[in-house]
């Protein structure tokens, strides 16, 4: 959507809203309808307040209040140079073992890898507690930002017993379709979920702001015969995934 085709929706979907809201809550409902509608693609970048503004008849102070309630709510977000983009938010069932790629297709996103790195090397001591392997003994450890239609959503480092997979080479973009091929996909889960502040290294990696509140899980994945086959840290930005679970008296 052009920046002109989206100022005439504003217009209309403004006219057509219930008069006695304020008007900053009328403008973010005709925002929020162009990105629920998909009209607005995640990461689109959003007029500028003045433009907004201008275009609308409205003043900046009104324009301001509208776009932060889109970014209170996850729907969009501000990046360096005063730019607000339209923001990708992604549910993620915490009752169900599933891959990355697995939650993204399902919501008919396209699953992305970019590799930091992928190597066979000594486990860390982190690694051995989670794992249950000895200090001489050998691990694939692989480092990816996760994406989604293009846009990072995660930053992951997992790390495989070699007795499972005998070389990082085996695996391409998805390390679950690699296990699966080789007769070790994980069958259970067990996992740990924390909050932290993005370091430098994260922001780099998921193109957001420093100390953006990320959601840091750990997973230790077994075999049906008990055998720990994966441990994984995942570093999911916390303005674009929401994790569910379903409780049932």
């Amino acid at each position: 959507m052009s920046t002109d085709d989206f100022i005439e929706w504003l217009k209309r979907n403004m006219a057509d809203a219930d008069s006695g809201q304020p008007l900053h809550k009328r403008l973010k409902f005709s925002i929020e309808g162009a990105i629920l509608s998909n009209s607005l693609k995640p990461g689109a970048v959003l007029p500028g307040e003045r433009t907004l503004s201008d275009a609308l008849a409205l003043s900046r102070v009104t324009v301001r209040k509208a776009i932060a309630l889109l970014v209170e709510e996850g729907l969009a977000h501000r990046r360096q140079g005063a730019r607000t983009e339209v923001g990708s938010r992604v549910e993620k069932s915490l009752a169900t073992l599933t891959s990355f790629s697995e939650d993204m297709s399902a919501r008919g996103l396209e699953p992305g890898c970019i590799w930091i790195s992928k190597q066979m090397c000594r486990p860390s001591p982190a690694e051995m507690m989670a794992l249950g392997v000895s200090a001489d003994s050998q691990v694939i450890r692989m480092k990816r930002i996760r994406t989604a239609d293009g846009i990072p959503m995660a930053v992951e480092t997992s790390a495989v017993p070699a007795r499972f997979i005998a070389s990082p080479d085996l695996i391409a973009d998805s390390l679950y379709e690699a296990l699966e091929r080789l007769g070790a996909m994980p069958q259970r889960a067990i996992q740990r979920m924390r909050s932290r502040p993005a370091s430098a290294n994260d922001a780099q990696h998921l193109q957001c702001d420093l100390g953006l509140p990320l959601l840091v899980m750990e997973r230790r994945c077994f075999l049906a015969d008990e055998q720990i086959v994966e441990f994984t840290e995942s570093r999911y930005r916390g303005d674009a995934y929401d994790f569910v679970l379903e409780l049932k008296r």
